[in-house]
């Protein structure tokens, strides 16, 4: 009987120390890069060795770099992913990802998605791909997303131009590649409710923008997060813990649009992420903008900004250090018709 009650408390421990273990279903993180090795271009562009060293670093640690939908699918339908879930995203389409990214992650065997923008394409432009080489990438297993036809400001166009961009988009992945894309990627990472609407009005069942962040099956499906990553964001210790990135569970956030009249604007948000404490939470506007954390309650924090937004978008990082000794991390993006020159 003795013997009976030390085993039943060994397993009693067991199973307390298993509830307290956390758990990140469903948490995935999604890179975005854009060109490779053009040095002209360090905003966008990522240098060939650094591009390799986050291969190596991949396949060293064991992540797992799956294709894009399975990830979405997987999201949407809240079932588990394997741990440590990465994929890869490069934006516009440009001639470094046939000829330096392509090969790369080809002899990685790690699949990608490329979101593209038809017009340049069409136009013959020397720094975008060929209609043969998405035709080639496509023939190989790479994602082909969409990235409208001219790569425009979408918050500086109305509900017409913004379809007829959709459209034509649309029209000439037919043409050329005998199907329509149905994820999406907003041009500069720019979106708002207004055209979030439209996105999802024209069949596309996904959608990203730029803002930093893990996915998890929380998240905004026509508003998802990406990693930027580029030659200046793009050393080792950065993508080390970018990738390794979990999200932070938030819940009504104001404001709820991403184009705000309001300069600035009053961010809010509720933390539910039971990993975090609010007290640790830090936040990082982009541009030279200081902010203040005001603690409402235990879960809830406001954010104010000290002067207005430039004109353009604006971006916020907020972190936190969580009891898993996992970063926790949200990004958001606004979107100012009008502010400081």
């Amino acid at each position: 009987m003795k013997k009976y009650n030390i085993i039943k408390s060994y397993a009693l421990l067991f199973l307390f120390f298993l509830i307290l273990l956390p758990k990140h279903v469903g948490a995935e993180v999604i890179l975005m890069y854009h060109k490779f090795g053009e040095a002209s271009f360090p905003s966008t562009n990522i240098r060939i060795e650094q591009f390799e060293s986050h291969i190596k670093e991949l396949k060293n640690k064991n992540f797992n770099v799956l294709p894009l939908p399975k990830i979405l699918l997987a999201i949407k339908n809240k079932e588990k992913l394997p741990e440590k879930t990465i994929a890869i995203t490069i934006d516009d389409g440009y001639k470094s990802v046939y000829s330096v990214a392509f090969p790369t992650l080809q002899k990685a065997n790690f699949p990608f998605t490329v979101f593209i923008s038809t017009a340049a394409i069409d136009k013959n432009y020397k720094s975008h791909m060929t209609w043969d080489d998405v035709r080639a990438l496509a023939s190989n297993g790479v994602e082909i997303g969409a990235h409208t036809d001219t790569h425009l400001h979408m918050t500086d166009h109305n509900n017409d131009i913004l379809i007829k961009e959709i459209k034509t988009s649309n029209k000439r992945f037919q043409e050329e590649l005998g199907f329509v894309p149905e994820i999406f990627a907003y041009p500069y990472g720019e979106a708002s409710t207004r055209i979030k609407k439209i996105v999802r009005n024209h069949g596309y069942k996904f959608a990203f923008g730029q803002h930093s962040g893990a996915i998890s099956g929380n998240s905004d499906l026509f508003f998802l997060n990406r990693f930027a990553l580029n030659e200046n964001f793009g050393d080792l210790n950065r993508f080390s813990k970018i990738i390794n990135a979990l999200p932070l569970e938030i819940k009504d956030v104001l404001p709820k649009d991403h184009v705000t009249n309001q300069n600035p604007p009053s961010l809010g948000f509720t933390v539910t992420d039971k990993n975090i404490s609010i007290e640790e939470l830090n936040c990082f506007p982009s541009g030279n903008i200081n902010l203040k954390i005001n603690i409402i309650s235990k879960e809830r924090v406001e954010i104010r900004f000290n002067k207005p937004f430039p004109r353009g978008r604006t971006r916020i990082n907020c972190t936190a250090l969580g009891k898993d000794s996992m970063w926790h991390w949200a990004g958001f993006m606004f979107y100012t018709k009008a502010g400081e020159d």
